[in-house]
């Protein structure tokens, strides 16, 4: 009876040192910092994810994951809610992906920032009790795609064993051959370039002062073109100056038109009447004529009366016997 009092008194401490040990470790790691919780909501794989896994800011740790669930609210979306510090720097700008532990497989969360647009307002302080956005990580990303990776792979190794068949392998070779022949051509046209280069340069020297040459006549008859242009110019100042050859054009041109002016309105009238006089004259000068030729005695004995005709005074109509 007294061993077995023993071992239960033996066991009874045990049991009372082993509970005082856990509520020691518990009372010493004990999160006593102020908390804030936030939920994040998307639909993301979250395999690997358990409660109490670190939450992380740009890779610094702030907090943990409290629970996991799917999101009431919106279908096949899943919801996890995360306590972080209160100093943390959640805005309205942070988004959570899922990240991974090394080769352990063990998730966590990770939070970053948005990148801001230039000269955007900066993000406000995001309210504890809200929502952020959950993406999906880079991993996850690849292993959605990775079924069209594959494929595309798969293509990809089908082309490149079509270009490395047989008929284009001996096509690259001919090719490469190809290039080699053309590489001693240049080679060949590089050393005659060479030996021919000397000559070369001479004649260049040789049409160099041909152009030389060319280009000082040339400048010889700018000058003397200058020279002309010069004069020329002077020339057309002195007629274009007052009292100039243009000048007295010009007043030759007024006198001109004042002395037409007068002939149309003075000297040509009297022609005009001159005119009609002599034409007048004239006229009485040819019945004169016709007269004495009709009547030459009209010289001596002036003009003969006519006699009435039929319808005037005095006209008496001829009898029967003198007709």
């Amino acid at each position: 009876m007294e061993n077995k009092s023993h071992a239960l008194a033996a066991g009874s401490f045990v049991l009372l040192l082993t509970a005082v040990l856990a509520s020691l470790a518990v009372w010493l790691t004990r999160d006593t910092r102020a908390l804030n919780v936030y939920e994040l909501s998307g639909a993301v794989n979250v395999s690997g994810l358990q409660p109490q896994a670190s939450v992380r800011f740009q890779g610094v740790p702030i907090g943990k994951v409290t629970a996991i669930g799917l999101d009431p609210k919106t279908r096949g979306q899943v919801l996890v809610s995360i306590a972080v510090d209160d100093n943390a720097p959640i805005s309205t700008s942070t988004f959570a992906t899922l990240g991974y532990q090394g080769v352990t497989g063990l998730a966590f969360i990770q939070l970053d920032d948005a990148v801001p647009t230039a000269g955007a307002p900066a993000a406000a302080p995001l309210p504890p009790r809200s929502r952020m956005l959950l993406k999906p990580s880079l991993l996850a990303k690849l292993s959605d795609r990775g079924e069209q990776l594959l494929d595309q792979l798969a293509q990809s190794s089908k082309q490149l064993n079509q270009l490395l068949s047989d008929n284009n392998q001996q096509t690259l070779m001919t090719a490469v051959t190809q290039m080699g022949q053309a590489a001693n051509e240049l080679q060949q046209l590089t050393a005659q370039t060479r030996a021919t280069l000397p000559a070369l340069l001479i004649s260049s020297q040789g049409a160099l002062d041909v152009v030389k040459l060319t280009s000082n006549r040339v400048g010889d008859s700018a000058d003397e073109a200058r020279a002309s242009a010069r004069a020329f110019r002077r020339v057309t100042e002195r007629m274009s100056a007052p009292g100039g050859t243009l000048d007295q054009l010009d007043q030759g041109a007024n006198i001109l038109v004042a002395t037409g002016q007068t002939l149309r309105i003075n000297t040509l009238p009297r022609v005009d009447q001159a005119v009609q006089d002599a034409a007048r004259t004239t006229r009485q000068l040819g019945e004169l004529t016709q007269t004495l030729v009709d009547n030459p005695q009209a010289l001596l004995l002036g003009k003969p009366t006519t006699p009435p005709g039929p319808g005037e005074p005095g006209f008496a109509s001829p009898t029967m016997g003198e007709r």
